[in-house]
């Protein structure tokens, strides 16, 4: 397993997934939640629209429709018309949606200390960046970019 970039991102990955399930259990959707409702505080000055925002963090837009709904009925977000197509909505994060990510990303941070805690600071911020990097890349290269 010395070096298996595929057993220590599963890994890994497993451990955020719990970390981040167990901060959204009491929202629609758990872990989803907590990937819509970062994807929408990462596009503020953009809201995507319906679609995009399934593309982006990987779920069937029919799914994607099912749990908008359950976070629109709790006050997390709100979809607004197009104004450019009116069959498309933009989504948009309320302040009660950005104060439950929050809350989600404290308790997520907490995990992450504990897995990164062998790291120096330096060496986080560098493993976060080149993580970032390589997420990026994926998620372009799944999307067909």
């Amino acid at each position: 397993m010395d070096n298996d970039l595929v057993w220590a991102v599963r890994i890994i990955s497993g451990a955020l997934r719990r970390a981040a399930a167990e901060s959204a259990e009491t929202l629609p959707g758990g872990a989803r939640a907590y990937l819509v409702l970062m994807a929408l505080a990462e596009a503020e000055d953009k809201p995507p629209t319906q679609l995009e925002l399934a593309g982006q963090v990987g779920l069937d837009r029919t799914v994607m429709t099912y749990l908008l709904d359950d976070l629109e009925g709790q006050g997390l977000l709100l979809r607004r018309p197009n104004p450019k197509d009116r069959r498309a909505r933009h989504v948009i994060l309320t302040d009660e949606g950005r104060s439950q990510l929050q809350r989600m990303r404290t308790a997520v941070a907490a995990t992450e200390a504990r897995l990164l805690g062998e790291l120096s600071e330096q060496q986080r911020a560098q493993f976060r960046d080149l993580l970032t990097r390589v997420a990026l890349t994926a998620q372009r290269g799944a999307l067909g970019d």
